[in-house]
């Protein structure tokens, strides 16, 4: 399945960045004080290259070791190169994240397994722990430890300081042993620096390694935390990526690859760390610790408000001789978060349609933050259907459970033009019959919108052909072009007016 050369470290990605004319080394000293995210934020909507800041200045004029790099997933392209694919290769990955989430029945395994070799790798890999590695080259400890050596950037005027944005934070239960890798969670979390050796951890609820802690403060013990700066792209994408639960992200990212993970011993705390990163964090999260995390800037494009968060003691920082530093901004789209967000859309498709099989197409507007509204088109056979879709949407798939408005349209209608959106609201919609309101449901708690946090309505709104006893009335017939009088008119403008045609 893999198309491109395998990047088993960030510096591989890096390399093959550069070879196709999609990285730039900027060597202007740039503050990470608001400089930085400002030149990032620049040249991702103009849809530019990796940056590589080579002379971080902080926000007293000092200049720093490492160099930041920035924009690494900023085009859709590059999140594709990041999962081993080009574009034209999403569909079939698509397809074998549907094939994980629902694995074949036994009769059925050698022919999945035909299709998707990658999904024995996935199920199976064994990750392979090394003595030694480059994340291990430079060892800090006790009180050589000094996080303010690390370019954290701070990203927006009203944040409350310095904000660790790509972290790929490793966590396990506390009933697991730490050689045991198929029980570790790998996500990405937002990490606020305090000082030289504390961080905030600010996991939701419901994510992995806030659940990995829950069950460390039920027995009143702190919990060992690995926090991973710059990971190879297919760690940092597995991490972001919602896989089954009883898929681990570290084995997942090395069936990506195409090789068995490679993990080292941590030199603090027991958990093994990919053994290929940049930068190592380790350290215990306190079972009672806490401090307000925030304000920071958010997705939604508004400052959340600051909230009491666990509390992490870093005892150790790890890191190859002249390491990179990644970072990215998260503010209102497009982000780079709105850039994977887009195209793990689309790998979620086959999914979706396996659970909904009347599902065509789906798109979910990055200018909505990524998933607070979705256009779905279905092939509709019945009254009622469109209904039966969101309501399946909102409780079968835990990805739409904050999901504020859902439109669904007919299978004729591009669910990502926003011209032939509006046309199907216009003549397709009657605000009384086809718009469906809930109540006290599931939502984001930064959705400021909503009368309380964590608590709000959704919206679900009909834009299809009414047919059946949906209607009384007989519904209009849509007009069309005739495929030949098409061809026609392309041939003869082709011939009499040729750059009309490019």
């Amino acid at each position: 399945m893999r198309t491109l050369p395998k990047f088993p470290t960030l510096r591989d990605f890096l390399g093959w960045s550069e070879s196709t004319g999609q990285f730039q080394a900027v060597s202007e000293p740039i503050s990470l004080r608001h400089q930085m995210t400002a030149v990032h934020r620049a040249v991702l909507e103009a849809q530019g290259p990796v940056l590589r800041f080579d002379h971080p200045v902080t926000a007293q004029g000092d200049r720093l070791d490492f160099p930041v790099v920035v924009n690494l997933f900023g085009t859709a392209r590059r999140v594709a190169a990041g999962l081993g694919v080009t574009p034209d290769g999403l569909d079939e990955l698509g397809s074998f994240l549907a094939a994980l989430h629902s694995p074949a029945p036994p009769d059925g395994l050698r022919d999945a397994l035909s299709h998707w070799p990658m999904l024995k790798a996935a199920l199976a890999a064994r990750p392979k722990t090394v003595r030694s590695a480059a994340v291990q080259d430079v060892v800090h400890t006790g009180t050589d430890v000094d996080l303010s050596a690390l370019p954290v950037q701070t990203h927006w005027p009203g944040d409350a300081g310095p904000l660790i944005t790509w972290p790929v934070v490793v966590t396990r239960p506390y009933d697991s042993d730490a050689v045991d890798v198929s029980r570790y969670n790998a996500g990405i979390y937002r990490v606020q620096v305090l000082n030289r050796s504390r961080l905030i951890m600010r996991w939701l609820p419901h994510r992995g390694g806030a659940g990995h802690h829950r069950s460390w403060v039920q027995r009143g013990e702190k919990m060992p935390v690995a926090i991973v700066l710059g990971a190879d792209p297919a760690t940092l994408l597995s991490a972001a990526l919602p896989l089954p639960e009883t898929v681990s992200e570290l084995s997942f990212a090395g069936a990506l690859n195409g090789t068995r993970p490679r993990m080292i011993p941590a030199k603090s705390v027991p958990l093994l760390v990919p053994a290929d990163a940049e930068i190592v964090l380790e350290g215990w999260v306190s079972p009672t610790d806490t401090a307000p995390e925030g304000p920071f800037g958010d997705h939604t494009g508004y400052y959340n408000p600051a909230e009491p968060f666990p509390v992490m003691h870093v005892t150790a920082v790890t890191h190859r001789e002249a390491p990179v530093y990644l970072s990215t901004y998260t503010g209102r789209p497009p982000d780079e978060p709105a850039i994977i967000g887009e195209v793990f859309t689309r790998l979620s498709l086959p999914t979706i349609r396996a659970q909904i099989p009347e599902v065509r197409d789906l798109w979910l507007p990055p200018a909505a933050c990524s998933y607070r509204m979705a256009i779905v088109s279905i092939d509709k056979r019945y009254p009622g259907q469109a209904r039966r879709v969101m309501m399946a949407l909102w409780g079968m798939l835990p990805q739409f459970s904050y999901t504020k408005m859902i439109v669904v349209v007919d299978d004729d209608i591009d669910p990502s033009n926003w011209d032939d959106i509006a046309w199907a609201l216009a003549t397709r919609m009657d605000p009384v019959r086809d718009v469906m309101l809930l109540e006290n449901t599931a939502m984001d708690y930064l959705d400021f919108a909503s009368p309380q946090p964590g608590l709000a309505g959704k919206m679900g709104i009909d834009a299809t052909t009414k047919i059946g006893s949906e209607t009384s009335r007989e519904w209009g017939e849509v007009m069309r072009t005739s495929d030949a009088d098409a061809a026609f008119a392309a041939d003869l403008l082709g011939r009499i007016m040729p750059g009309l045609s490019q």
